[in-house]
């Protein structure tokens, strides 16, 4: 296995608002010699998000600006949020269940250096409640996409895709808990191949890589 020189690692944040599940599987990912990124800071809009302690745990940087504060001016706290990220010196921002709708102002800031992973395959069922809406429609397959962020949202180029059938009987539950384990195993793999991609890597081309 090869090493990659911590110096040539991309320094990258993560933004939580809760537990952090997402964030665990990418800290996990970072802490093996040959993955091409490092945490420099993990950051919420919710000083109370577990999330933070775990990473704490972790023995990384965890910080707290909390929206409220701000009112409804959210390019105000977004200002502040990505001031904190450029005084950290990071270069990539990941989301892991970052659950504030992003102004332009940030979008553009970040625009291709900001990622975020969705509960659905999209373009099927953008936004919240993915898997009832998946049971609902009837669906064969579900499951999580990892993509570039845009102003306009869970609508910004795709990364990667993982997939899994949807069984007869299936509750909302079940069927999240079958796609969060998809979830942390595709947004390391996504953003390994973000920033090292192979020549045949379907992320080159704009593809997208399809776990079953």
């Amino acid at each position: 296995m090869s090493t990659v020189s911590r110096d040539d690692r991309c320094p990258i944040a993560i933004l939580i608002s809760g537990r952090g599940s997402n964030m665990r599987a990418l800290i996990d990912a970072c802490a093996a010699p040959d993955f091409p990124a490092r945490i420099v800071m993990v950051l919420s809009n919710r000083p109370d998000a577990p999330g933070l302690d775990v990473a704490r745990a972790a023995g990384l940087r965890a910080e707290a600006i909390d929206h409220r504060p701000f009112g409804k001016d959210r390019a105000a706290h977004e200002r502040a949020v990505d001031a904190t990220l450029r005084a950290a010196g990071v270069k990539l921002v990941c989301l892991a269940g970052y659950m504030r709708l992003l102004t332009p102002f940030l979008t553009e800031a970040w625009a291709g250096r900001m990622l975020n992973i969705h509960p659905s395959l999209l373009p099927a069922f953008p936004g919240l409640h993915t898997h009832e809406r998946a049971l609902e429609a009837g669906v064969k397959l579900h499951g999580c996409t990892v993509h570039l962020v845009t102003e306009v949202m869970d609508d910004g180029p795709i990364l990667g895709q993982a997939a899994v059938p949807v069984h007869a009987g299936d509750t909302p539950d079940h069927l999240a808990a079958r796609v969060l384990e998809q979830e942390h195993r595709l947004y390391p793999a996504a953003l390994r191949r973000l920033l090292r991609p192979e020549p045949s890597s379907p992320v080159d081309d704009g593809g997208s890589l399809l776990v079953v």
